[in-house]
């Protein structure tokens, strides 16, 4: 097995990159994390099992770059991604940390409504990839509701069930719900999503402006990004306000909120158990009657 330096060095000869020296950083629950330092630039590498997790950072690389080529939000540039030995690595462009200018969270709202103007052509995306270390399932779909139950509610529910965290009749509420789905959701066509927009996945850059990563990238109902970045908290009111002066949300949204809420509820129900299990009945026992 390599050392940490030696990693390293195969790596930077691999990358054609620069390293003098390198420091652990923080990188998220299941990543090991580096600031590699060159003669005039730093990186971000990231490194996890290649077996474990196969293709995860090449998926992350892909996700990164689409929002790069479809939103301006400051994304941090994809350098490299590959296997050595036992390790898969994703080495990316080091953002540093700034202070937030005076009109941050407006501009935050604005570029993600932006971002979510774009029409896509379909629900799901090109590949399968991941959601924190839980596989996320993407195959294309017309519809909305029909996406959501069949690759998004329904696997989970059923993985739960299987784990012990939810029972029969956990699973036939769940599909209850999803039978009326369409009945909830309102039509719109498929935006690009961050997929996993929440407070630890995004900060104030260097010049003020706000940066993504750590994305879960899809073609989907444009609530689910906001649904999210609420589920948590962290996110201003006027962030609120500059999304619906731009790209008004349907009427009663805030009611829809528990629903798109409910598949990261899961996700951390499946990865964290506790009263996540519960939170997630009482959406299905509320919206399945």
């Amino acid at each position: 097995m390599l050392s940490v330096n030696d990693f390293i060095k195969q790596l930077s000869v691999e990358s054609k990159i620069n390293c003098h020296h390198y420091k652990q950083v923080h990188g998220g629950d299941i990543n090991e994390a580096f600031c590699l330092i060159g003669d005039d630039q730093k990186y971000f590498l990231k490194v996890n099992d290649a077996d474990r997790y196969p293709g995860m950072f090449k998926k992350e690389a892909e996700g990164l770059t689409a929002l790069s080529n479809h939103s301006s939000f400051v994304i941090p540039k994809v350098i490299h991604y590959g296997v050595i030995g036992y390790k898969q690595y994703l080495l990316l462009e080091w953002i540093e940390a700034g202070t937030a200018s005076n009109n941050f969270w407006e501009e935050f709202g604005r570029t993600l409504a932006m971002m979510h103007q774009q029409p896509q052509s379909y629900f799901g995306w090109s590949s399968d990839n991941y959601i924190g270390s839980l596989d996320q399932i993407n195959q294309q779909h017309n519809n909305w509701a029909s996406f959501y139950a069949e690759c998004r509610i329904m696997p989970l529910v059923k993985q739960g069930f299987a784990q012990g965290n939810f029972n029969k009749k956990d699973v036939h509420q769940a599909a209850l719900l999803c039978n009326k789905l369409d009945d909830f959701l309102p039509k719109e066509p498929a935006s690009l999503l961050h997929g996993d927009l929440w407070s630890g996945n995004f900060m104030v850059s260097s010049i003020g402006k706000s940066t993504l990563f750590d994305p879960a990238v899809y073609n989907g109902h444009r609530e689910m990004d906001i649904g999210m970045t609420m589920l948590f908290g962290g996110f201003s009111s006027r962030f609120y306000g500059a999304y619906n002066e731009y790209y008004p949300l349907e009427m009663q949204w805030q009611q829809r909120l528990q629903l798109t809420q409910l598949y990261p509820l899961l996700v951390h129900a499946l990865l964290f158990n506790g009263n996540y299990i519960n939170r997630c009945r009482d959406i299905w026992k509320q919206f399945s009657q």
